[in-house]
């Protein structure tokens, strides 16, 4: 990686997704999870505060980059569950088939270059019964607003660590084997509408 991508990058993402909207989805998703947990791109670790410790036994957080693998350790030491971390990217799951409960994936899938195999590999490692949580931005519904995320994606994704922001999120996770149990959708308050909008809720593998 380079120098923008190890060390000023991740200070860039820490404060962009630390903003108190992305925390209010957080907080709608993450204490659903259940038993063994795998966070794809666990970042600099602002999902671990939110786990429930009477549920949760273990997260493995799936992060590739060492600059927020670093930043996640003031985090990790204070999170109420145990965490042990990961360093591959989401398209490489270093575990079992059917190894785990839950899937957490918050405002990742718009960063992961090969989204099709990094989605077989969080159907893989789900065992039957098994959910993946999220929220993610994406494609708006508006088209004023998606043609402005077609122009400015492509300034867009080297200064934020290949963001994409015309990602259709639910048709994403529907081509990667899963069926939803519930999906919502709306822009984030407070927030610019060309990275705002989102999706979140639960699925199941297909």
């Amino acid at each position: 990686m380079s120098f923008y991508e190890n060390h000023i990058l991740p200070h860039i993402i820490g404060a962009a997704c630390g903003v108190k909207p992305i925390r209010k989805q957080r907080e709608k998703v993450v204490p659903a999870a259940e038993g063994v947990v795998l966070e794809v791109g666990m970042g600099a670790g602002p999902n671990l505060e939110f786990y429930d410790p009477s549920k949760v036994s273990l997260v493995y957080g799936l992060e590739p980059s060492e600059g927020m693998r670093r930043k996640a350790a003031k985090a990790i030491a204070a999170s109420p569950v145990p965490v042990e971390t990961l360093d591959l990217p989401g398209e490489t799951v270093p575990l079992e088939d059917a190894s785990v409960d839950t899937v957490v994936l918050t405002y990742t899938l718009c960063t992961i270059p090969d989204w099709q195999r990094a989605m077989g590999e969080m159907r893989r490692v789900l065992k039957p019964g098994g959910r993946l949580l999220f929220s993610e931005h994406g494609l708006a519904p508006d088209e004023g607003v998606a043609t402005w995320q077609r122009r400015i994606e492509p300034v867009w994704k080297p200064i934020a660590g290949g963001c994409h922001l015309t990602r259709p999120i639910d048709r994403l996770i529907e081509a990667g084997g899963f069926a939803f149990d519930r999906v919502e959708t709306m822009y984030l308050p407070r927030s610019p509408k060309f990275a705002g909008f989102t999706y979140w809720g639960s699925a199941k593998p297909r």
